[in-house]
């Protein structure tokens, strides 16, 4: 009888207190630890853009809130740092733990793309696969060097891109009662 066991190292969130404090994001997804450095300004700055659309609608319907870089702790095995996340008053009222991290899928999560193939794959397959596992229900990919975004919606219980918008376009979702956002709005 043979035996194979996984000499893979497993991460989880309490290893995070061990790593140095340093201007890197650390992140877990199944277990592998995924490090990122600071990003480029205009990736920021569309960070900053779309915080700031989600926040005036959320202001202006008292639906929900809107945060930049939270965490969100769905397990020791996958803990995220997503850009932008915006979550319902009535998920978010049973969402938080005693450290004020996410501890479920908020209904939306928004990554903007880093140059390079490992970062575009760890939010187009990665991230994809853990938020669709996870019950968010929109999923919005800003890509500030193509000016696009991708939209992904959860449909037959699993997050599919549902279309790629560009300047011209205008973001909305069913998520979202009444927002509407002009694709290009988000990287002046």
């Amino acid at each position: 009888m043979s035996q194979t066991t996984d000499p893979r190292v497993r991460w989880i969130t309490a290893d995070l207190e061990l790593l140095p404090d340093s201007s890197n994001r650390y992140e877990i997804i199944d277990g592998d630890l995924l490090v990122t450095k600071a990003p480029h300004w205009k990736h920021q700055k569309a960070i900053v853009k779309i915080c700031g659309v989600l926040d005036d609608w959320s202001e202006k319907t008292g639906f929900g809130e809107v945060v930049q870089a939270p965490g969100i702790i769905f397990s020791d095995a996958d803990n995220v740092i997503p850009d932008v996340v915006w979550i319902s008053n009535e998920r978010l009222t049973t969402s938080l733990d005693e450290s004020g991290h996410l501890t479920v899928a908020p209904e939306l999560i928004v990554e903007v793309l880093s140059p390079g193939v490992d970062n575009e794959r760890r939010d187009r397959e990665t991230k994809l696969k853990l938020y669709s596992s996870r019950g968010v229900q929109d999923y919005w990919i800003l890509d500030w060097r193509l000016k696009q975004v991708e939209v992904y919606r959860r449909q037959a219980g699993l997050l599919q891109l549902v279309s790629t918008l560009f300047p011209g376009d205008r973001l909305t979702s069913p998520l979202l009662p009444g927002f509407d956002c002009a694709v290009e709005r988000l990287f002046l």
